[in-house]
Parts: structure tokens; sequence; C-alpha cells
């Protein structure tokens, strides 16, 4: 499928949409600035919610648009590149709603949707004062051994897009060995996009199965600037700039290459 035509498949308003890859390392970026290029023409898809492990440089693009409602995240930032511009910015000014993640209620809450079951119990976030920033979290007794214990509510979404090395005309898709919870995603979301970094005609084996999966598209170095290893690193100097043009008026011109890098430029 074209890229603009799976960025069609995304809900007009309010599409809890799912991220793969982890921080600076095989972020679906041509799909983001695909998503980009069709809101600036459209004014939609607005109001997302964003759910990723590690949120990044796809995520704070969007938000810098003002296109992102909520984002649930344990991480958003840059890593070495410093923090993320536009989520801090929004954050700062209350423009943007966090729903508090760490590593364990994403994990269990992905746990709990692919068993179909109404919470996963676990020892995560006891002791602590997270509750506080998430009523929706409960506490349950364990039947068996009276400890309480943390019942995380099941976590899905709408869409969620996926970053592979290599992907076949199945939707079979290969992505590294750094999983992330991109094979949870694709089991929990009512579709899957996934963008590739090359389409063949059938692959010998899978990280995620083609029968989970509802488009794939081709899109070459689809990461940059984010790294895609073994294919390509992480432009770091690309990474650099974002930060250093975040609400300047030099960043529309930052985006408008990277539009015309991921062949975008006569959509944008």
């Amino acid at each position: 499928m074209d890229i603009i035509d799976a960025v069609n498949l995304i809900p007009k308003s309010g599409c809890q949409l799912a991220f793969g890859g982890i921080t600076l390392y095989r972020r679906p970026m041509a799909f983001a600035l695909a998503l980009l290029a069709e809101y600036s023409k459209a004014g939609f898809p607005n109001d997302l919610t964003i759910i990723t492990f590690t949120a990044g440089l796809e995520t704070d693009l969007l938000i810098g648009a003002g296109m992102v409602k909520s984002i649930r995240s344990c991480y958003i930032g840059l890593e070495a590149f410093g923090l993320a511009p536009h989520f801090t910015a929004s954050a700062a000014a209350g423009e943007i709603n966090i729903i508090e993640e760490t590593e364990a209620s994403l994990a269990f809450g992905l746990k709990a949707a692919i068993s179909g079951v109404g919470f996963m119990p676990s020892h995560a976030w006891t002791g602590t004062e997270l509750f506080k920033l998430r009523p929706d979290v409960k506490k349950v007794i364990d039947p068996y051994s009276g400890q309480e214990l943390t019942a995380f509510p099941p976590i899905t979404c709408d869409v969620a897009v996926i970053h592979a090395l290599e992907a076949d005309l199945q939707g079979n898709a290969l992505i590294g060995g750094n999983f992330g919870i991109d094979r949870e995603l694709a089991m929990v979301a009512k579709s899957v996009i996934i963008t590739a970094e090359k389409i063949s005609p059938r692959l010998e084996k899978a990280d995620i199965f083609g029968i989970t999966v509802d488009a794939v598209v081709e899109a070459p170095r689809g990461a940059w600037p984010s790294s895609c290893h073994p294919l390509y690193p992480l432009d770091g100097e690309a990474t650099l700039k974002y930060t250093e043009t975040a609400g300047k008026d030099e960043h529309k011109v930052l985006l408008a290459e990277w539009f015309k890098l991921h062949n975008l430029n006569h959509r944008a």
C-alpha cells in the first residue's frame, strides 16, 4: 500500500495510535511525517492518543503540530540529545494529557489485553504513589496468598504502526533483535500497519505474523533519522538540528527537508 493510503486508515479524530520501536531506534518516521503532511493539508487526524514504549522524534513532531491530545509512555525524550522539545513545552503549558506509565504497567496492561482478562496482577508499583496519578489502576488481594497486588487494566489501541527491516506481501515482518513491545502491540491493535525497508515475495521466518497485519508499506530508510540497525545508524547531526530549531522559523525549513528525504514533499 502507498504510505498516504495507509495514513488514510487512521481515524480522523480521537485515534489511539501506537508506535513501534524504541526511542531513537526503528521508529516509523516516514509514517509520522506522512501523518503530519496530511494534517497540514486537511486538519486531521487530530486529538491523537499516542501509545508507545518510549517516545522519540516521531511523537515529538506530532505534538509540535498540535495533533496529540494524550500520551502514554514510560519515557519521552531524545536520549543523549536531551529533552523532546515540543513535548516538554506542551507538558509545561498543560496542553497535553500525560497518562503516567512505567515499563511494568505497559507490559502487564498489554499482557492483560492479549490474555483477554480484565486485569493483570503484579507486585509492580507496590509502595509507590503512582496510584495517585492513575486512579484507574487498582489494588487487589491475591485469594491464595493474601498478598496485596497491583491490578493493571488492559491496554489496547486502534492502530499500531511498526517499522520493520523486511516484510513480505502476506504481512509477515522481521523487526530485528530489539523487539521492544512491538509484537505485543501487533496482537492488541484493531489494525496493524507495517512500514518496511524492503518488501520481499516471502519471508522464511518472521517476528510479526501476517495474520495480525492489515497493510504493508515499502518505506526505504523509513526510520531515518532514527537508526535501523544493522541497515543504517542514527543520524545524530539531524537529531541535534531538530532540537536546535524547535520552536523557531528554521524548524519549518528542517521539516520540509525531511519531507523531501522521505519523498513526501509533494504531499505536504
